[in-house]
């Protein structure tokens, strides 16, 4: 039995945040029923998407004035909203936070956006890299004398956003033990996104890390924190930051370190830099793989996503598993040892489970068929 058995959630359908949140959910045995539009969107789930794994979906359409009293139905028996939506979405629906509370009082009401529920910004449209923009992330990546670099999507939609998110749930289902009642979280990426960088607001604060990206420690400025080229084009990541992985680093490049100096003294890093570059670029990533194979020096190959499941690492701890048409992904994250979390083999297709859902809320063929009719509701295509 996973930890979360017997949580449900309702899953509004949405783009990355929300549909990794819920994955963590229902990895960890929530029951999540995802809404989804009556009519397929521009970024419809289906079947291999893992952000849907191990969940059910309904049709439901938000507009007909039919829906609210469907939702309404479901809320009285779930234990999780997870709204996608800008602010004021679900409230014109009918299923805004008052309502759903006023009839469902522990219900844990988590509502995910870009910007969060209010300011200036509140009511905008964004997207992640506007997010690590205002959050201040953005300006830490990227090298000395280049633009920002964007880290894809994972700082705002999937860490500052889900997972934040999810966490939040979890500490609101927590606190209901104590006190009964569910509450409303109001999790906004460019705040999630700023809180991964705490740490570094005090490194600034102390002087030790400097404003402009590639001029410090973790962000390419030193070249013991970096990645290089190798000879067949790929590349080796080395974060050699303590003086006894220095120095294991030195040792198995073959470098003598009295030529280069101490490792802090900023001055000597371009030398430091080349001499570096010019060591890995002399053999392939896996001939440098082997040769750091049980050292401590901090060396590790960056792999691409195709190449995770022949790592023997990896691999022999299964970090990847196989989902619908062989697609290789990610398992839950992290291990507990008694109730450990299991990916779900598939994604529902879009209404999938109208039917069944509903019958569990106590309405009969009829009435779900009047459903249909009318347009409230719709079942996969």
């Amino acid at each position: 039995m996973r930890p979360l058995h017997g949580i449900r959630v309702l899953e509004f359908g949405g783009l990355a945040p929300v549909p990794y949140c819920g994955m963590i959910l229902a990895d960890f045995g929530a029951d999540v029923v995802r809404v989804d539009r009556l009519r397929p969107g521009l970024f419809s789930s289906g079947p291999g998407d893992p952000t849907g794994r191990g969940k059910r979906s309904i049709r439901v359409d938000l507009k007909n004035p039919g829906a609210g009293e469907v939702l309404l139905r479901l809320i009285d028996r779930y234990d999780v909203l997870l709204d996608p939506f800008r602010p004021g979405v679900l409230e014109r629906a009918g299923v805004g936070p008052d309502v759903a509370l006023e009839r469902n009082p522990r219900l844990v009401y988590a509502r995910l956006t870009g910007w969060g529920q209010t300011g200036p910004f509140a009511a905008m449209a964004g997207h992640d890299i506007n997010y690590v923009a205002l959050s201040g992330a953005l300006s830490l990546c990227g090298r000395a004398g280049q633009p920002p670099t964007p880290p894809a999507n994972l700082l705002a939609d999937f860490a500052g956003g889900g997972l934040m998110c999810a966490l939040g749930v979890m500490m609101a289902l927590f606190e209901r033990e104590r006190s009964g009642l569910g509450q409303v979280i109001d999790a906004a990426m460019v705040e999630g996104a700023a809180y991964l960088s705490v740490a570094l607001h005090y490194l600034r604060h102390v002087g030790v890390w400097q404003d402009g990206h590639g001029r410090n420690w973790f962000d390419t400025g030193a070249p013991w924190y970096d990645v290089y080229e190798t000879s067949d084009g790929k590349y080796i990541s080395v974060g050699a930051f303590e003086p006894q992985f220095y120095a294991e680093l030195l040792r198995v490049l073959g470098i003598d370190g009295a030529t280069l100096g101490h490792p802090m003294d900023a001055s000597r890093w371009p030398e430091m830099r080349t001499a570096f570059a010019a060591r890995f670029k002399s053999r392939t990533r896996d001939e440098w793989c082997a040769a750091f194979d049980g050292t401590d020096a901090c060396v590790a190959p960056v792999l691409g996503l195709g190449e995770l499941g022949q790592h023997k690492h990896l691999r022999q701890r299964g970090m990847m598993v196989k989902g619908p048409g062989g697609l290789m992904q990610p398992g839950p994250a992290p291990r507990l040892d008694r109730t450990p979390g299991q990916a779900g083999a598939t994604a529902p297709r879009e209404g999938e489970h109208t039917r069944e859902v509903l019958a569990e809320l106590g309405l009969g063929s009829d009435a779900v068929d009047a459903l249909v009719r009318n347009g409230v509701v719709g079942e996969a295509d």
